[in-house]
């Protein structure tokens, strides 16, 4: 009996490392240079304004990627119900979230669909997001992401002040996925027009937020194992933006990283047109996590190189 009891302690052991081994395996991506994603939403960055804006560092993310000025959010283009769409990779009339405000729910109201954020976390990955805008909260259903910052209710937040914790985030976590969410292009376009010389103003300061946030992957040694996807959730016009308005729809989408087309314009494929839902499908897909049977979108294989 002295001698099993630590034969079969041994085996005990074996077999929990190997259990342990098992649950922290993380899925097989399609491509190993890929370790990181990180997806960046500019709200109400209309794709004109982006053009017409002073931006060397979203340009450099188009001439080191593929992207398209084409891509479409949601027919309702609000905040809610296209960056749900955006992250769970289906329509809101599948995620359910069809309102643009906090509401007095007595219980938290999540989407019927996860977003990609759990997925990858129930994968085993480490997730993050960052986000300028209370409301997004109903995308932080408990358990779902690793790393989490939103503002408190009534809390002025800046776009700076956004890229402040994700920075601190990148720098102590590294995580697989990450999300920001920048808010002052939006707010401004409501304050002040959109296309109007300061929400202009507002996007060039989104540019040397991406710089920043650009430094910190550097920095954290995940520069070059991480691919960047930039998009907005809708655009604009006047004071407003809303249901099917083509201003308000047409939203940018530009993916820069390891794999990817260089300068390449993905219209260049008359068939492709990108939407919102395609950025969740292109995570997963770089994520090697399963592409849902349900998803509406689908992974934006276009803009990445061929195999040689």
């Amino acid at each position: 009996m002295k001698t099993l009891v630590p034969a079969i302690l041994r085996w005990v052991v074996l077999l929990s490392g190997l259990t342990a081994g098992r649950a922290l395996a993380l899925p097989q991506r399609p491509i190993p240079a890929v370790e990181h994603v990180l997806i960046i939403s500019v709200d109400g960055m209309r794709p004109d304004c982006a053009l017409r804006a002073d931006m060397p560092v979203l340009r450099g993310l188009m001439r080191e990627g593929a992207y398209t000025f084409w891509a479409k959010t949601t027919a309702v283009s609000v905040t809610l119900p296209s960056h749900t769409s955006m992250l769970t990779g289906v329509t809101p009339a599948k995620h359910g979230i069809v309102w643009n405000k906090e509401l007095p729910f007595r219980e938290p109201v999540y989407p019927a669909m996860p977003t990609i954020l759990e997925l990858a976390t129930q994968a085993g990955y480490d997730t993050a997001m960052i986000a300028g805008k209370t409301k997004l909260a109903l995308l932080n259903k408990p358990g779902t992401i690793s790393h989490v910052f939103l503002p408190a209710p009534k809390q002025e937040v800046t776009d700076a002040l956004v890229a402040d914790d994700a920075i601190r985030i990148i720098a102590a976590y590294q995580p697989a996925l990450t999300f920001v969410h920048f808010p002052g292009p939006d707010a401004t376009g409501h304050a002040k027009g959109w296309g109007s010389p300061e929400q202009i103003a507002t996007l060039e300061g989104i540019d040397r937020q991406l710089a920043r946030l650009r430094a910190a992957l550097d920095q954290a040694g995940i520069l070059g194992s991480t691919v960047i996807i930039v998009s907005a959730d809708h655009g604009g016009a006047g004071l407003t933006h809303g249901a099917d308005d083509v201003r308000s729809r047409h939203i940018p989408w530009i993916i820069s990283g390891p794999g990817l087309r260089k300068n390449y314009d993905l219209t260049r494929d008359a068939a492709l047109e990108v939407r919102t839902e395609d950025t969740c499908a292109t995570a997963c897909y770089l994520l090697g996590l399963p592409l849902k049977e349900y998803f509406d979108g689908k992974p934006v294989y276009a803009a990445f190189a061929p195999a040689k």
